[in-house]
């Protein structure tokens, strides 16, 4: 769970977005830039993490006041290449850190990092990640924490969704193009398996909240609702006024090792009582007027 250093909330001094420029750091930017944070916003034109120098680009952005949100990454991991190259941005970050102390540091991280049998997940669950992303996101949660004497705080998110998301994963975001094109919505068997959804706006709102909190600790952003791809793919046909077919066709391999995934947000409602989470519906929506 998370522990706020702050009594109340107040704006960083300066907050630096590392990955601004992706779909999740670009919405975290956008959420501090609207609200009149002091941002700095370093996207891969101005720190390519895996260049030589980076180290030292780095370390020259930072200042000792400035609180540091790592977003950047190669995602989802699949090859163990892609891990490598995520571990070595990571150490990049850490070196950075060690050389130029900050004042607080927030990482985006991953649900993966949790054990498959952790049902229903919470902040206290063991971590035992069964794929590569989520041993990446694990290793990294290591690595940045024992790189700063600064309070860190994990966000980690569950399945994120919106309109700028650019991976086209199976789930709303693919669904929602799928319908655009008036293409059938395709689901993989049943559609049975279980997901909780979040919507990117409301990552980046938490990461403003643990900001001015100046938190530490762990929480995960999740609503705390998981609902079917295929009742998901339905709610989405239903957006296009079912136009296009839900269609379901054959698995590509076996069904997945994870076929359900629930989470209790206890942790979560005490962390910031005030915060709610968008409905899976009504971020549909804006994910759909958004693309």
């Amino acid at each position: 769970m998370l522990e706020h250093l702050n009594t109340h909330p107040v704006k960083p001094t300066r907050a630096v977005i590392i990955g601004a420029g992706g779909f999740v750091g670009g919405a975290i930017y956008k959420k501090l830039a609207a609200n009149g944070a002091n941002t700095l916003a370093l996207t891969r034109k101005q720190l390519d993490l895996l260049s030589d120098g980076a180290v030292e680009k780095l370390a020259n952005f930072l200042q000792p006041q400035d609180s540091v949100v790592m977003v950047s990454a190669i995602a989802p991991v699949k090859t163990v290449s892609m891990l490598m190259q995520n571990l070595r941005m990571a150490e990049a970050v850490c070196a950075a850190l060690t050389t130029n102390p900050i004042s607080h540091l927030v990482y985006i991280s991953s649900d993966a990092v949790y054990a498959d049998d952790a049902n229903p997940v919470n902040e206290s669950s063991y971590t035992a990640p069964s794929t590569l992303h989520g041993m990446m996101h694990a290793a990294r949660e290591l690595m940045l924490r024992g790189s700063t004497a600064a309070p860190v705080a994990m966000l980690r998110p569950t399945l994120i969704y919106g309109a700028n998301d650019p991976h086209n994963g199976y789930g709303p975001n693919r669904f929602r193009r799928q319908a655009e094109k008036g293409e059938p919505v395709t689901i993989f068997g049943e559609g049975e398996e279980r997901r909780d959804h979040i919507l990117v706006d409301d990552v980046a709102a938490l990461v403003e909240l643990i900001l001015a909190h100046r938190s530490r600790g762990a929480l995960n952003a999740v609503t705390g609702v998981s609902t079917s791809f295929g009742d998901i793919a339905h709610m989405v046909a239903a957006q296009f006024g079912n136009r296009v077919p839900v269609k379901n066709v054959p698995r590509p391999g076996p069904r997945p090792h994870l076929l359900h995934r629930f989470f209790d947000i206890t942790d979560s409602l005490k962390a910031f009582p005030n915060f709610r989470y968008t409905r899976l519906a009504d971020g549909l929506e804006i994910a759909k007027r958004g693309s």
